[in-house]
C-alpha cells in the first residue's frame, strides 16, 4: 500500500509500505496492506512505518494531532506537525 504523511508545510513521507501503526484518539491501531476503508482522528504520538511482512519498523515519526484516511490501499495522514525520530 502507499503511505503519505502530510503537514501544512510539506510532505514528509511518501512510499510503499506493508503497514503503519498510529496513535488514535481511543488508542493505538495498525493498518496493514488491503485494509478496509477508514477515517480516524489521531492524537499526538508516534507513527511507525512497517516496511515488510516481518513488521520491521523502518521509520518513526513524532506527530501532533491530525487525521488519517485509508481508501483503495492508500493511507493519507494529515497532521499539524511532524518530525522523524
Amino acid at each position: 500500500m502507499i503511505l503519505e504523511i502530510l503537514t501544512p508545510e510539506k510532505k514528509i513521507y511518501d512510499g510503499k509500505v506493508h503497514g503503519v501503526q498510529m496513535p488514535g484518539i481511543s488508542g493505538s491501531f495498525e493498518v496493514l496492506d488491503k485494509h478496509a476503508p477508514l477515517v480516524s482522528a489521531l492524537k499526538a504520538g508516534k507513527i511507525k512505518v512497517l516496511k515488510d511482512k516481518s513488521l520491521t519498523v523502518d521509520s518513526i515519526f513524532e506527530v501532533q494531532g491530525g487525521f488519517v484516511e485509508v481508501l483503495h490501499n492508500r493511507v493519507t495522514v494529515l497532521v499539524e506537525g511532524a518530525k522523524q525520530v
